[in-house]
């Protein structure tokens, strides 16, 4: 038998020329590469141990270390076994493929190509095999190292004891158990292609698979091997259809001009939901046939049945809900949708904690003329007005109290309330906090060793202020002194201490100034961690890129280094599970000033409850970085909250309390990682009067209610009673109204609860439509419940920005303001506040101004408004005294004409009825541009109204000598 010999063809053919010996490295220079490639794979091994050995001296130093261990197990574990089972099944399919190959490959053009890669890869094989299934296994591990919370959640799911109304399955099933079954169908796809690219490939290499060569393109082997992997894609593809159709109830889509819609319409319930079943029966035939190739050895059946499903998907997942839409749903779309939208209330409601709002008729036209006397006392009862605003005092606290360069406040102040002599009082209250900027050397020692925490409480009454219209101060100096009593001083963890300290070594301390002189002191605090041994000090070095941390005699015996020393980011530390509110607050509790940090549990899998993104429903005109809620991007549609935290001041001491008993999801958690939420039952009495309802949660509550407000679905789908929170009109960023701290009476209250407020006015407009307020005083029976005073929508009671531009168009009060803004003076409006005062809502405005020499606002006037009359004294109680008609004279109330009656015109009757007519004109542009939506033509519609109203009113008064 003849033989065939292959030989390569010759390379050569040119002269040869000299030939260059190159010589090998001498033995020394390679033992210096092969010692500096050792440094450069130890260097980067320890960098990477030194951020994993940080991070557990610090779970360590603040006593949870079971959650970085929990956490870190599990991120292992899943790594592990998701990375396992994809390099086995990417690598089993192509050993399988490999052993399946022909025995002899036909000796075609295509084959003779590929013999070369065979005979180049023949001594690779095995190490071939070895780093696509490590590379591949790396990449799925990562991935799934990252759905920790998703497993967490699955494992320990708790029930929430409510069924969604489609499936009849416990909320639990979407919440904890869906978002685990779409990982591993996810992960089940990606492991399916992957084979399925490798094992062709693998066919193909060696002969399995042919593209250009005569005969049969496959062998039974790989034909029966592909068809398996195919049949394995469909099945997952059977299984994603019958998951989808319980995904109907969590799915987001575009209903109303919102697209944070979830739950099924009338269309997922009557097409999408029996076609995901009839596609999931077709798919599971489909996938049955593939595997019949094992038998049959032809891809005819399959390959007919694969395009029938891609056909059914078109027309039954895709045109016929269509046109069930087009043609069922659109001609009569108010009654097919009601029942669906009452779910997607109901769901609503609960899910934000919306569902026991109490919503009460409210007139907003006040008390009778000949009653007015009678208010004057009844507004000093209906609230404690507060004056001095904690979002523009800031620079006062800063100038009067501030004592040292080194020591600054936050941009915005904290509310709180304090008991004094019996008697509780709405307080402003912040730290001296360290501020590196005024340190009068900066240098590496001085920041991090000598100026190494604040000192001490400012607080002032929020409800008055001195002659100069500086704020009475109850909490003042350095040390601070005054009515807190005794508590430690020191703030070493607070908003502005961003940066690390090194503490309780040889370096001493400046603790605070005396008489000109720096107290020197050194930590004794339980938190940080030791850099006593050379590990950890390397270890810092590394972390902080810092080498002088490795090798500075300034650290010694006892030296400990603090970080992560903002409230925030400790509780977001231990308890990575939370979400936190953006604005911490202190108070002086048992002898310590301690951070009071609100945090809640979140779902984005609550069935038929809209969604909403906590960034844009939890900004307004106040939101900085600094009191910005952390996860802004999160999509959630259930929230809670669950936890109560506290950081100790000066041992940075994190307790994180359980607050919301019946919440499933903290319950999930604390499932999870037990031994880290305290009871209830913990919370002291002393912390129990300082715990608050949190801002951020109300505003995500007050946006729902724009719109869930309404438990009608009809009402609902008309869209007739859409309100909206409106901007602010004491600032210009545009950005909407922040909520108010106020002790206030509702209508039907005995007394003045410590409370949360805001207002809405109708969608487009500028006028009121309801004021909302909820109890924020945490040991009342009552607390959480909210209230919403609704106003007729027949008539029109004044808005913020109605009374704001009122403010600023009276003649005398405009005056005033001019002569206040004279020179290089500034005035600057305070928070507008809202008080429900017997059918009336009284609005109270202070104004500071800002100039003069002083670098901070003074308290000057104070603005109030109640049912049209407006007062602009130096004191609340002149301003009330003459709204109420004592003390001083009143302005008018303005008459109201009855419907259908014009105003009789006094004087200048020409002048009068031309002004009528604009009103009436102008008042039809608006009721057009409303119609059409064209709120840019209704807004200027409304300005031409309000000035032609304002030139009737002048017409029609009569003059001095009348």
């Amino acid at each position: 038998m003849r033989t065939l010999a292959f030989q390569m063809p010759d390379r050569g053919g040119g002269p040869t020329g000299p030939r260059i010996r190159v010589g090998r490295p001498s033995r020394r220079s390679r033992t210096l590469l092969m010692t500096l490639g050792v440094l450069a794979v130890l260097g980067m091994a320890f960098t990477m141990f030194s951020g994993f050995w940080t991070d557990w001296l610090w779970y360590r130093s603040v006593d949870y270390s079971s959650v970085f261990t929990t956490t870190l197990s599990t991120k292992i574990g899943l790594f592990f076994v998701f990375g396992l089972l994809m390099a086995a099944a990417v690598g089993f399919n192509i050993w399988l493929a490999h052993r399946l190959r022909p025995p002899l490959s036909a000796m075609s053009v295509e084959q003779q190509n590929l013999d070369r890669y065979r005979m180049g890869i023949a001594p690779y094989k095995k190490w071939i095999l070895l780093a696509i299934t490590a590379l591949v296994g790396l990449v799925a591990g990562a991935s799934a190292g990252s759905q920790w919370r998703t497993w967490l959640t699955w494992v320990n799911g708790v029930d929430f004891g409510r069924k969604d109304p489609q499936f009849q399955l416990d909320v639990s099933f979407y919440a904890f158990d869906l978002p685990w079954y779409r990982f591993l169908l996810g992960f089940g796809f990606a492991a399916v292609i992957l084979s399925l690219i490798a094992a062709a490939v693998t066919h193909y290499l060696y002969g399995g698979l042919r593209l250009s060569s005569p005969g049969a393109k496959a062998t039974g082997a790989a034909t029966g091997h592909l068809s398996v992997l195919l049949g394995l894609f469909v099945a997952l593809k059977a299984v994603a259809y019958w998951l989808d159709r319980y995904g109907l109830a969590v799915k987001s889509s575009d209903f109303k001009a919102t697209d944070n819609w979830t739950g099924l319409r009338y269309v997922d319930a009557n097409a999408y939901l029996p076609a995901k079943t009839i596609l999931f029966c077709i798919a599971v035939i489909c996938a049955v046939l593939f595997f019949a190739t094992l038998w049959r050895r032809t891809w005819q059946l399959p390959v007919i049945g694969f395009g029938l499903m891609v056909l059914s998907a078109l027309l039954i997942g895709g045109l016929y809900p269509a046109i069930v839409q087009k043609f069922q749903v659109q001609p009569n779309e108010q009654a097919k949708e009601a029942p669906y939208v009452a779910k997607n209330i109901d769901a609503t409601r609960y899910a934000y904690d919306i569902g026991d709002t109490e919503v009460s008729p409210f007139s907003g036209r006040g008390a009778a003329p000949d009653k007015k006397p009678e208010l004057r006392g009844q507004a000093d009862q209906a609230a404690s007005i507060r004056l001095l605003d904690p979002n523009i005092v800031s620079p006062t606290f800063q100038q009067r109290q501030q004592i040292r360069s080194y020591y600054g406040f936050p941009e915005n102040l904290d509310v709180d309330r304090y008991t004094v002599e019996g008697q509780t009082q709405d307080t402003v209250i912040g730290l001296r906090e360290l501020d590196l900027n005024g340190v009068p050397k900066r240098n590496w020692i001085n920041d991090h060793f000598r100026y190494t925490h604040g000192y001490g409480v400012v607080a002032a009454k929020g409800t008055e202020a001195d002659n100069e219209g500086l704020p009475v101060f109850t909490e003042y100096d350095l040390p601070s002194q005054g009515q807190l009593g005794t508590y430690q001083q020191a703030v070493y963890y607070g908003e502005k201490t961003t940066q690390y300290s090194i503490v309780g070594g040889p370096q001493e301390e400046i603790d605070y100034s005396k008489d000109g002189q720096e107290v020197g002191t050194r930590y004794q605090g339980k938190s940080g961690v030791s850099l006593s041994n050379p590990l950890n000090r390397a270890a810092y070095a590394v972390a902080f890129s810092e080498p002088q941390i490795l090798y500075s005699g300034a650290i010694g015996e006892g030296s400990k280094i603090l970080y992560n020393r903002t409230p925030k980011e400790r509780v977001e530390a231990v308890a990575p599970w939370l979400t936190i509110d953006g604005d911490p607050y202190p108070a002086v509790i048992g002898g310590k000033i301690q951070w009071i940090v609100d945090a809640y549990t979140t779902s984005n899998g609550y069935p038929y409850a809209s969604r909403t993104t906590l960034g844009d429903t939890t900004s307004d005109s106040l939101t900085t970085d600094q009191r910005a809620v952390i996860a802004q991007q999160d999509r959630v549609n259930y929230i809670r909250n669950s936890v109560k935290a506290t950081v100790d001041a000066y041992t940075g001491e994190v307790k994180l309390y359980e607050w919301d008993t019946k919440d499933p999801v903290l319950k999930t958690w604390m499932k999870a990682f037990p031994d880290t939420v305290e009871p209830r039952s913990a919370i002291s009495d002393q912390l129990m009067a300082h715990l608050r309802y949190p801002q951020d949660l109300f505003k995500v509550q007050r946006e729902l209610l724009t719109r869930y407000h309404v438990e009608d679905a009809e009402t609902f789908l008309s869209g007739s009673e859409v309100w909206q929170v409106p901007d602010d009109p004491t600032n210009k960023v545009g950005e909407a109204v922040p909520p108010y701290y106020l002790s206030m009476k509702m209508p039907g209250q005995s007394e003045q609860a410590f409370s949360l407020t805001t207002t809405f006015t109708p969608n487009g407009r500028d006028n009121l439509s309801a004021f909302m307020a909820v109890n924020a005083e945490a040991g009342a029976e009552d607390y959480g419940k909210i209230r919403v005073l609704k106003l007729p929508t027949s008539t029109t009671v004044q808005g913020p920005k109605q009374v704001q531009s009122a403010f600023n168009s009276e003649q005398d009060i405009a005056e005033t303001i001019r002569l206040l803004s004279g020179g290089d003076s500034q005035v600057e409006y305070g928070n507008l506040l809202t008080v429900p005062l017997d059918e009336g809502l009284l609005y109270v405005e202070p104004v500071y101004v800002r100039g003069g020499g002083l670098k901070y606002p003074l308290l000057r006037k104070v603005l109030v408004s109640y049912n049209g009359q407006t007062a602009f004294e130096d004191t609340l109680a002149q301003a009330l005294d003459k709204v109420f008609g004592a003390g001083g004279e009143a302005q008018p109330p303005e008459e109201e004409t009855p419907p259908g009656e014009e105003t009789p015109p006094v004087k200048g009757d020409a002048t009068l009825d031309e002004a009528l007519k604009d009103v009436q004109k102008a008042f039809d542009a608006g009721q057009e541009a409303f119609k059409k939506g064209d709120w840019e033509a209704y807004g200027r519609a409304q300005e031409d109204l309000e000035e032609a109203l304002k030139r009737a009113e002048e017409a029609r008064a009569p003059s001095a000598g009348d």
